[in-house]
């Protein structure tokens, strides 16, 4: 294929793990970066081998080179720019979630539709060996019939000046690592009747952050009587971002099913044995940088597009109204 030519938004630090370096491993050109802190941005540039620099995120998206967008900015920013880059005929990678709440991942949605552009939500794990192994034990029925899923997504604390405690960018641990747990739940939704709804959840606020949940739990329930467990948190005192599927017959555990570059196992345990799969260690963000790719030279269909982005966040909106808290604000800038 025609090497993908990609300008990414804002100097991020996910930047160079998300997007940099499965560049370099698919021969992707980084055409162009640009940042509000204009230094930044050249460091970036320099340090990551990116071809120039823009004055602003605009001039980047007004580049004619440019054919793809990568969105890494704050939380409350990737609705506005992926329609602004929409607009501007780029196809969009954007760091997830989509938008800051299902309102504007419609926006997105319509956008996409009307564009013909290609969009997709930067849930990495979903192409991974391990997430397909995963969905492979239940829908082959290696497990039997599927009875719940059990999604860990917990963290110690970030800064008090990080921008994912921020209501206005739209912050919260639900938007940052909770986003996964959901989406997680709703990869089993063809296993399952359809996908899950929310039955309750339980939230507690950031001290001193009003309306930014610190942590997050919910349970939920699929048309077929199976059901989904949610554990967030960005208070914990150690990481943990594990995934177990249990079935009528067996269970499946992937303790690090988020970042399977750094363990790659799959512990499948039935009534007769238990073993462990390796699906091995190549990184989440190369497949992910592949199927996009895919999509655009191709036409592959993709996992995590607009339908499934907008999907997500309406689940992300009912875990916060039934925890008595509200939906992020969109952003104006």
């Amino acid at each position: 294929m025609e090497p993908l030519r990609i300008g990414i938004l804002g100097a991020a630090r996910i930047a160079g793990r998300a997007i940099v370096e499965p560049a370099k491993l698919t021969g992707a050109r980084l055409v162009a970066v640009a940042a509000r802190d204009a230094d930044r941005a050249a460091a970036f540039a320099t340090e990551h081998g990116v071809e120039r620099v823009h004055a602003s995120y605009q001039e980047l998206l007004d580049d004619p080179e440019i054919e793809a967008i990568y969105n890494p900015l704050a939380n409350g920013l990737h609705g506005p720019w992926n329609l602004r880059a929409l607009a501007a005929g780029k196809h969009v990678l954007t760091e997830k979630p989509s938008a800051s709440n299902a309102a504007e991942a419609l926006q997105v949605q319509e956008a996409v539709h009307s564009s013909g552009l290609v969009f997709m939500e930067a849930f990495h794990y979903a192409y991974h060996p391990v997430m397909r192994r995963l969905l492979e034990l239940v829908t082959k029925g290696e497990l039997g019939e599927l009875q719940q899923v059990e999604a860990t997504m917990v963290m110690p604390p970030p800064a008090d000046d990080d921008p994912r405690w921020s209501l206005p960018l739209a912050g919260g641990v639900v938007m940052d690592v909770g986003c996964y747990a959901l989406h997680a739940q709703r990869m089993f939704a063809s296993c399952a009747g359809g996908a899950p709804k929310v039955l309750n959840a339980r939230a507690g606020e950031r001290k001193r952050m009003p309306g930014v949940d610190e942590w997050l739990n919910a349970d939920l329930e699929f048309p077929s009587g199976a059901t989904g467990t949610v554990r967030t948190s960005m208070a914990a005192e150690s990481l943990e971002f594990s995934l177990k599927v249990v079935g009528s017959r067996g269970e499946a555990f992937a303790p690090f099913y988020v970042l399977p570059q750094n363990d790659d196992r799959v512990i499948v345990t039935t009534k007769e044995d238990t073993w462990v799969e390796h699906l091995g260690t190549r990184m989440s963000y190369t497949y992910q940088l592949e199927a996009f790719a895919g999509a655009i030279r191709n036409g592959a269909p993709l996992l995590t597009d607009a339908d499934d982005a907008l999907a997500t966040m309406r689940l992300i909106d009912e875990c916060y109204v039934a925890a008595g808290m509200t939906p992020r604000p969109s952003s104006s800038s």
